[in-house]
Formats: C-alpha cells, structure tokens, sequence
C-alpha cells in the first residue's frame, strides 16, 4: 500500500506571505500614526466644500451659456429678417428706378415730339403765307413747346459742385439759346438757387436788356460759383417775391441737375401758394425748367436726387404754366 503524502502547511512559502502581511500592517500603522485623525477629517471637509463651490459655479456657468446660447440664436434670426428686408427693398427701389427711366424716357420722347409738333404748326412757309395772307397771326408764342410771351426773365441756376464741374458748358449754351428766343425783354435778373444775385448792384432790380449786358452775363456766368445747397426752391420763392408786379409778364428758368430738400409735394405747395393771384386764380409768374442728366452718369444708387429734381421740376412747372425739358446729355453739344 502506498503511504499518504503529508502537507506541511507551514513551508517556506505560507511564511513569505505572513511575512508580507505583517511587514504592510506596519508600515500602514506608522503612515496613519505620523498624520493626526483632525487633519484627515479637516480635509475631507474641505474637499467638499471646495467641489461643491466647483459645482455651484458649474451650473451657474450653464446657466449663462443657455441664456447667451438664447440671445445669440434671437439675434441670428432678427439679422436673417432684416437681411431679407433689405434685398425686398432693394428690388422694389431697383424695380421702381427701371419703371421710371422707362417713364422719362417715353415723357421725353413725346415732349420732343410735341414741341417738334407745335413749331412745324407754327412755322409758316412761303406757300403758307400765300395761302393765309399776310395778315395772319399765330393763336399763341409757343418755341418747342414753351411760352416765349413775357417780357420779363429770370434765370435760377443751380451752382453746386456738381453743376460746375460737369454741366456748367452745356448751361451756358442752355441760357444763351433761351436768350435767343427773347431777341427784346424788357428785363433780365440772374439768380443762384438760393436766391443770390449775379450782379448785386441790381439787386431787386431789373437788368437793362442791352447787347453789351447780355454778354456780360455770358462772361460772367464762366466764373460765377456761389455757395449752393442743390435746391432750387430759396431762389424761385425769392424771384417771385423779389419781381412779381401785375403789370408785368414774368418768366423764371431754373436750371439745374438735382434736388436735395426733402419734400417735393411741400415745395410744390409753398410756390402755388405763393405764386397765385388773387383774382381768376392765375399764375403770377411761369415757371420753366431745364435739366441737365448729370446725377444720370453715376451708378443707379446715386441717382436718386436727379430722379427728384425731375419730378420736382415737371410738377412745379405743369403747375405754374411753364414746360419742363430733360436734356439727353450734359456735355457741350450733345
């Protein structure tokens, strides 16, 4: 029979691992022994006083983070909104600017038509001569399409930097062939849009209209640059309250390129107002009007004060028994 092996349970290496036990039971006692169990405990207490101000500030930081998030997605959506206003805006302002370049340029095909009209109707040929007589009169003084029955002009001429770095040739050969449609007035007055006068010594008087005087307009209009501010409006107001007599037949003509007041229908009211007699609600004054396209040669966005002016001056003139004529070019002989 075979004999049963007996275990020695107290060999050589059961007593390694009592020995390790033991050896890390004493080095754990003397670790705890060297730091006092109120320190422990402090610290304890202070770590959590320390993570749970982290937290507070951690969920106080969240907070602010959703508020912003809020506030910057509100302002996403107001900037969106307004963007597409803006594009709304600027179709229909572009769609009105292409209505109305069509509408001048049909106005002023037909006002060429017309005035080319009313002079072939009042030009009289030889054989009409024959055939009417020779004591035949015309019905009215119409040139092209404007009155030339007063006695009286005036001339408004707008003298801002527009008009005399670009259109000021062209108004000079502009005034001068008015001029020659009144071959004999009895007076001349030469005003800038705000109501300065050319020649001061004739301030509130008419000029004598002689040749010599008619060329020293001429010249003096070449270097003639007053202060402007782009409306006409001071300088008709105080033409007809400076000249208005009702013995006389006045015409003014003003010339310029753009309007920058503010409201065109209060200019309108203000000359009618003040340009209506008493008696039969006629007209104490014409009123006619020349453009010159300057604004017309800037992007579509500058244009605007052109746009103004023309409106302004078609209804201030159809108002005040005058014509208003929109010049094809600002160059010299255009």
């Amino acid at each position: 029979m075979k004999r049963r092996q007996v275990t020695d349970i107290f060999s050589i290496s059961f007593l390694d691992v009592i020995s390790c036990g033991f050896g890390a039971i004493i080095i754990l006692m003397l670790i705890v022994r060297n730091v006092p169990p109120d320190v422990i405990e402090q610290a304890q207490i202070d770590n959590q006083g320390l993570v749970q101000d982290l937290q507070r500030q951690l969920f106080t930081l969240r907070g602010e983070t959703t508020t912003l998030n809020r506030q910057m997605t509100a302002k996403h959506e107001q900037l969106s909104l307004e963007l597409a206003r803006i594009a709304k805006l600027r179709t229909e302002m572009d769609l009105l600017q292409s209505r109305y370049a069509r509408l001048s340029e049909a106005e002023q095909f037909s006002a060429k038509q017309k005035g080319e009209l009313e002079l072939a109707r009042q030009s009289l040929t030889e054989e009409m001569r024959r055939l009417l007589g020779d004591n035949y009169k015309r019905k009215n003084d119409l040139i092209g399409g404007i009155p030339v029955d007063s006695e009286y002009i005036i001339f408004i001429i707008d003298t801002s930097g527009s008009m005399v770095n670009y259109g000021w040739q062209r108004m000079i050969d502009e005034i001068i062939a008015t001029l020659d449609i009144y071959p004999n007035v009895k007076g001349i007055q030469i005003m800038n849009d705000m109501g300065d006068y050319m020649f001061t010594n004739y301030r509130r008087e008419w000029i004598p209209d002689t040749p010599a005087r008619r060329s020293a307009i001429v010249e003096r209009l070449r270097g003639w640059h007053p202060f402007s501010n782009s409306s006409p409006v001071e300088g008709v107001l105080a033409a007809i309250r400076s000249f208005y007599a009702p013995d006389k037949k006045i015409s003014i003509y003003v010339f310029g390129d753009e309007f920058t007041g503010r409201s065109i229908k209060q200019v309108v009211d203000t000359v009618s107002r003040i340009n209506l007699m008493a008696e039969g609600n006629q007209k104490r004054v014409r009123i006619h009007a020349v453009g010159l396209p300057v604004q017309f040669a800037n992007p579509p966005q500058y244009q605007m004060t052109g746009i103004r002016f023309a409106a302004l001056m078609r209804e201030l003139t159809l108002q005040n028994g005058g014509t208003f004529i929109g010049l094809n070019d600002f160059r010299p002989g255009y």
